[in-house]
């Protein structure tokens, strides 16, 4: 009995050194806490960074489904070690450019460089897609209208008494950027008493009964499939550059430098196409954003 005891701590033992071992290595679980604001297209993202961080390895806490401010300020405050922003917040945002930068690859520049020495954040890769303020028309419409802003300003200037178009409050109240500021750049001669401001979601549903002949839309909407509109060309670059980057905290890049190649899928296969179609199967088809994140991974071959 006595044997059978002294084997059994001997078995406790060397099972508490092995432990104390492993934790003396390093050996650790990668932990890293991902973050996302609180829309759809933010959804999608934060789930697509989570699952392919997970299949290479790091237990990841998920942050999803705060405010921009608040999601911002968890990733300067370090409750946050990444997330998918835009570069056109940054710009209009965090640093609060004096002037409109319409190249986009000079802009995710800037706001790289600036966001590194200011709050040591590294801006890694940069999507094609540009979810910024748009003009779109009914795709019957392409005929009459055109394709561009500025076939549409031609269009207006025949007759600026019939064409009728929905914005957003903040679209319309924006002295610099908003639509009066648009007309202006493009020579377009709306009348004010045709503009009609409402809540962001009405105006799709304001051109698709006819109520009104333009909508003000979001670059990447899934309402832009569900309606099927065309977003019209902005051909004067008029309209701020609104690209998605994934923004780490340089720290935990340091301590886990694998992120970038693990997250760089992300930015390099995600068009405009893919984004509104990811954004349509929340939206438009109500199936939860992991759930897309994750069949959209899988049809890649980037998870199993």
């Amino acid at each position: 009995m006595k044997n059978r005891i002294c084997i059994i701590v001997i078995i406790v033992l060397v099972s508490c050194l092995a432990l104390g071992s492993l934790a003396a290595s390093g050996a650790e679980t990668k932990k890293i806490v991902v973050g996302a604001k609180d829309f759809t297209e933010q959804y999608v993202l934060g789930n697509l960074i989570s699952l392919l961080l997970q299949e290479n390895g790091f237990k990841v806490e998920e942050k999803f489904g705060t405010a921009a401010a608040i999601t911002r300020a968890g990733l300067i405050s370090g409750q946050i070690d990444l997330m998918p922003d835009y570069t056109g917040t940054a710009s209009a945002v965090y640093f609060k450019y004096p002037e409109k930068i319409n190249d986009p690859v000079k802009l995710y520049e800037m706001v790289k460089k600036d966001d590194l020495e200011q709050n040591n954040m590294v801006w890694l890769g940069r999507t094609s897609f540009n979810n910024t303020y748009a003009l779109a028309i009914k795709k019957d419409m392409i005929d009459t209208m055109g394709t561009s802003i500025s076939s549409l300003s031609e269009y207006v200037n025949k007759d600026p008494q019939k064409v009728l178009i929905a914005v957003n409050h903040t679209f319309y109240e924006r002295e610099k950027d908003g639509i009066f500021a648009m007309a202006e750049a493009y020579g377009m001669n709306i009348l004010r008493k045709n503009v009609k401001a409402m809540d962001t979601g009405l105006t799709y549903d304001a051109i698709d009964r006819d109520q009104v002949d333009v909508a003000m839309v979001f670059g990447t909407d899934a309402k832009l499939r569900k309606f099927n509109l065309l977003v019209l060309e902005d051909d004067k670059n008029f309209f701020p550059i609104y690209n998605i980057s994934i923004v780490v905290n340089k720290d935990i890049l340091d301590k886990y430098p694998e992120i970038e190649k693990i997250l760089l899928p992300i930015t390099q296969l995600i068009d405009t196409d893919t984004m509104i179609n990811l954004n349509y199967e929340v939206d438009g088809k109500g199936k939860p954003a992991r759930m897309v994140a994750e069949e959209f991974l899988k049809e890649k071959g980037l998870i199993k």
